[in-house]
């Protein structure tokens, strides 16, 4: 999706981004009540007409029902002009990247048409120096005329870049009245060392996603294929989880019920 280079100091390193997820979201159409698919109709409220695309322009509210309106040409003065460069400012310890700070995930792999060799020579030792040294890049680039934090890290043996969200953009926890009514909570030595011990019981020494599954969606395919085939949808029933009371005991509970499961 994007070409160009990693530069730090006087190293520079010609790569390609690419997408490392992929989603998995079910696209759905609206209907009428004969499942007829709608058409969405751009509507003028004051006029009363329906307006065409070429009419249409942008517009920021700047106060109640009261707008600007921002033209291309207005957007192109402004536009950042794209250096094709992950240009790194700094290396800081792999543990100072909070992960609600990561908003998208991408692959960077070498260019190899461009002098080969070299290119996999730098590649694979900024790999292995930010393997040693536990040590992630920060630096910006410019993806499709915005500017973008981001941090590069190893992932096995080739490198990942983060877009991360700008530190303005993280909402505090203490703007929300639940949480922030929690720093008063205070805990016995009893909860704390029967939690640790359930914790440390159901610990695992990797963590193996292939046993996880997205459940939901693999039902939603078996719901549209048995609609297609006129086949009936057998309900499945929810267990109902009960509001734990005596924090203690459901502890104590959890812990027994490990054992048994091991037995």
């Amino acid at each position: 999706m994007w070409k160009g280079s990693i530069s730090f100091g006087l190293v520079n390193i010609p790569v390609g981004v690419y997408l490392a997820t992929e989603g998995r979201e079910f696209s759905f159409n609206q209907l009428c009540n004969k499942a007829h698919k709608i058409r969405y109709k751009k509507w003028c409220p004051v006029e009363e007409r329906e307006v065409s695309y070429s009419e249409i322009k942008k517009g920021y509210e700047i106060s109640k029902n009261e707008y600007i309106v921002i033209d291309k040409q207005d957007i192109d003065r402004i536009k950042l002009k794209s250096t094709n460069t992950i240009d790194v400012k700094e290396f800081v310890d792999e543990k100072e990247l909070d992960p609600i700070l990561i908003e998208k995930s991408y692959y960077i792999a070498p260019d190899n048409k461009k002098s080969k060799n070299r290119n996999d020579r730098a590649y694979s030792l900024l790999v292995k120096v930010l393997t040693d040294t536990k040590k992630v890049a920060v630096g910006k680039v410019v993806l499709k005329d915005k500017e973008h934090l981001v941090v590069i890290r190893p992932y096995q043996r080739e490198l990942i870049m983060h877009i991360l969200h700008y530190l303005d953009e993280i909402r505090p926890a203490d703007e929300i009245p639940e949480l922030k009514e929690m720093q008063k909570v205070s805990l016995d030595s009893k909860e704390l060392s029967l939690g640790k011990l359930l914790v440390e019981n159901l610990s695992s020494e990797h963590l193996d996603l292939s046993k996880y599954s997205d459940a939901y969606t693999k039902e939603l395919e078996k719901l549209i294929d048995s609609k297609a085939k006129g086949k009936p949808i057998v309900e499945k029933s929810i267990e109902k989880v009960e509001e734990t009371q005596d924090l203690v005991a459901a502890l104590k509970a959890s812990l027994q019920q490990k054992t048994k499961s091991k037995r």
